[in-house]
């Protein structure tokens, strides 16, 4: 029998739309996780948004974080892979930024701890993004120069705004060597979101990485955002949420329930160990 890994986006796809797990869906993923179904989700959320998030659910396989940036151990509590940025590309990350009259978080993990730095809270998007993290998931931020802190512990950057402001930071930062980014519209606030993170950094390698450490034959994989076609590429078997983008639609294999109705969750249930 194969040894199958289910791995599912968090926002949009397995969270309903107002950003939780629902009770259904909760109740369905342990049954079926004790039953011996491989679980695991990948996102670009970080630990301390995704600890609470899937604290009702018995995660039994380690999850992939901030787009790949980091593979974490849930139960264990505890960073198992990080890729970090070269302090010279950060330097380059932080100019591009500069250039264009942008500001960003940066990420750094020191010791085992997810830090947040920051210059300055400029829009009410940025600020919203710091004091909801500050305080409602007790993530750390830092108020700093940021290139005093570029170092070699730094692994994300990301900023908030519109498609316009942040295309030419975009563009810009493709030209960096060994550096990848995530540019995408958020489903919750009508904002869009540019990460940067190393090249190595990615679903797809996270996946490559659980396939390989844990010894899966096949990869389950459930979506529905541009940020999830990494994911996809190296997935067995790829399926769109309902509310997905056309772009996911049209990648995946199937296309199932929507977020607002269980709809991974009722897939698993009827299908997990027919794969």
């Amino acid at each position: 029998m194969s040894k199958v890994l289910f791995i599912s986006d968090l926002d949009g796809t397995l969270l309903d739309p107002s950003s939780d797990v629902t009770d259904v869906t909760a109740e369905k993923l342990n049954r079926l996780i004790k039953k011996g179904m491989n679980f695991s989700v990948a996102t670009a959320r970080s630990v301390y948004s995704v600890k609470p998030k899937m604290s009702s659910v018995d995660m039994n396989i380690p999850c992939i974080l901030m787009n790949g940036v980091n593979i974490y151990d849930l139960k264990n509590d505890s960073f198992i892979k990080n890729e970090f940025i070269a302090p010279a590309a950060s330097a380059e990350i932080l100019k591009a930024f500069e250039n264009h009259g942008k500001n960003c978080f940066m990420y750094r993990i020191d010791n085992g701890i997810l830090t947040c730095y920051y210059s300055e809270l400029i829009t009410d998007v940025m600020k919203n993004f710091a004091e909801v993290r500050k305080y409602e998931y007790k993530k750390p931020f830092v108020k700093c120069r940021l290139e005093d802190y570029a170092d070699e512990y730094s692994v994300y950057f990301t900023s908030t705004g519109s498609y316009d402001e942040l295309l030419p930071v975009k563009l810009e930062i493709e030209k960096i060597k060994d550096i990848d980014s995530a540019f995408y519209l958020d489903v919750y606030n009508d904002a869009w979101y540019l990460e940067v993170f190393s090249h190595r950094a990615s679903k797809s390698n996270g996946i490559k990485f659980l396939r390989e450490k844990y010894g899966f034959d096949k990869v389950v994989a459930f979506g529905d955002n541009l940020n999830d076609l990494p994911m996809f590429a190296q997935a067995d078997f790829k399926i769109a949420v309902g509310n997905a983008r056309d772009e996911v639609k049209s990648a995946a294999d199937i296309v199932i329930g929507d977020n607002k109705n269980n709809g991974v969750a009722e897939w698993l249930e009827n299908n997990f160990d027919k794969i």
